[in-house]
């Protein structure tokens, strides 16, 4: 195999409760994530030397969440990975919507498949979460329940989600990833927090989830809350953050 096209999907998340802060600074989080078919296109082409390009001028060629995909499963597998790399960005940056992680982990999985390397899953989640902590979920995808610090991956019955649409919405600026965190780091001393999923094999009680970043984002971007209730009054049985954010969704019939 010369050369090879895969599609690269986003999430969201339904519902996310930052439980603690670690002794390594990062934080146990809950939450479940749905896997959507809005994706990126990854493009690979074995070549003289490697290089890697987006069509997106604001993403970095010389440090990015491909780039290190790249780095580790070579040293990983101890092979010179030569290859021309195109991504077609369709999934917007900083949106929260896990567009590098996915980026990351459907690398590993095209040079896995591209140089023939008879990666399992398994070893390939490993590998992926060395990467960042939302990459591993995208090497199976699907809905799954995540926790810890999102390397702790379990399959969930949710057959109330079948046959929804989402509806994302976009605003015109991004949330750091890190800028939230810190902002909700004082949220959690003293916290006590027993975090239960609702019940989700019956009538789903929409209301029962909520995002712990939705209540910092809201007080710096007032405008999350405007588009939540837009969603809500057109008819949404959801609407929330996801991740934290900017990018909020609403879950239809």
């Amino acid at each position: 195999m010369k050369s090879l096209c895969i599609k690269s999907p986003c999430k969201v998340n339904l519902g996310l409760k930052i439980l603690d802060q670690r002794p390594d600074d990062y934080h146990n989080i809950s939450s479940i994530f749905i896997q959507l078919n809005l994706y990126d296109l990854l493009e690979f082409n074995k070549s003289s030397q490697l290089s890697i390009n987006f069509n997106n001028p604001n993403i970095s060629n010389k440090s990015n969440s491909v780039k290190k995909a790249v780095e580790i499963i070579s040293n990983y597998c101890d092979i010179d990975i030569k290859c021309q790399i195109h991504i077609q960005k369709n999934v917007p940056i900083g949106g929260g919507l896990g567009g590098g992680s996915s980026n990351a982990a459907y690398t590993l999985i095209a040079l896995n498949k591209l140089y023939d390397l008879n990666l399992s899953n398994s070893i390939l989640k490993k590998i992926a979460a060395q990467i960042g902590s939302d990459v591993t979920f995208f090497i199976e995808g699907g809905i799954k329940r995540i926790s810890k610090t999102g390397d702790a991956i379990n399959d969930i019955n949710f057959p109330s989600i079948k046959n929804k649409f989402f509806v994302l919405v976009m605003p015109d600026f991004s949330i750091s990833t890190q800028w939230a965190y810190s902002k909700v780091k004082k949220h959690l001393h003293g916290r006590i927090n027993h975090h239960k999923f609702p019940p989700l094999d019956g009538k789903v009680d929409w209301t029962l989830f909520e995002n712990d970043f939705e209540h910092i984002v809201c007080l710096t971007y007032p405008k999350i809350l405007d588009i939540k209730k837009t969603l809500y009054d057109t008819g949404a049985l959801y609407s929330g953050l996801s991740g934290s954010g900017s990018t909020m969704f609403g879950i239809y019939n």
